[in-house]
């Protein structure tokens, strides 16, 4: 039982999309390491973390979730794929209850025709838009540019504001 409300919970935390709920999916959890922790309210996930729901693969070396406030931490080299966008980072913080998550440490987005990095990015599940900051260097096609802040909308695959006010310019560096 306790494992079937974790599951509910991760799928909940990680999948706030209008899409994800129209039947419900299965997910698959797996990691070396799984228990309660009774003093912290914490589920604790070490280890070869493996979290598959429909199309969606999270791996993570470590994952704490709180059920009471729909918070999930993970660490140790995270990854986020779904279709053709996988993201990676040191770190993820999901704020449950508010659709949102924030990635830390070398953070990269790569789809197809797109790749981004950045030291940091905030996602919102209801908008599906990214804000990535810091050392942001974006690479489209055969243009590369780099800006100290971008937005990027997952749904329509552009960025929405570069913080230079600038378009990059096609085949080359900006």
């Amino acid at each position: 039982m306790k494992i079937r409300i974790f599951l509910v919970a991760l799928l909940a935390l990680f999948l706030f999309t209008g899409d994800a709920w129209a039947a419900p999916a299965k997910p698959i959890i797996k990691a070396d390491k799984t228990y309660f922790d009774i003093n912290s309210g914490l589920y604790i996930l070490r280890g070869n973390v493996y979290i598959e729901v429909r199309n969606r693969i999270i791996t993570a070396g470590m994952a704490r979730v709180s059920l009471t406030s729909l918070e999930v931490w993970g660490s140790g080299g995270v990854t986020v794929t779904q279709g053709d966008i996988t993201f990676t980072g040191d770190s993820v913080y999901v704020y449950g209850t508010q659709d949102r998550a924030k990635i830390d440490g070398g953070v990269t987005l790569t789809r197809t025709g797109l790749s981004v990095t950045a030291d940091s990015a905030e996602f919102n599940w209801r908008s599906k838009i990214g804000v990535f900051t810091g050392n942001v260097k974006v690479t489209q096609g055969d243009t590369t540019w780099a800006a100290d802040k971008i937005t990027y909308n997952v749904e329509t695959n552009a960025i929405v504001d570069p913080a230079s006010g600038q378009t990059p310019a096609a085949g080359g560096e900006q």
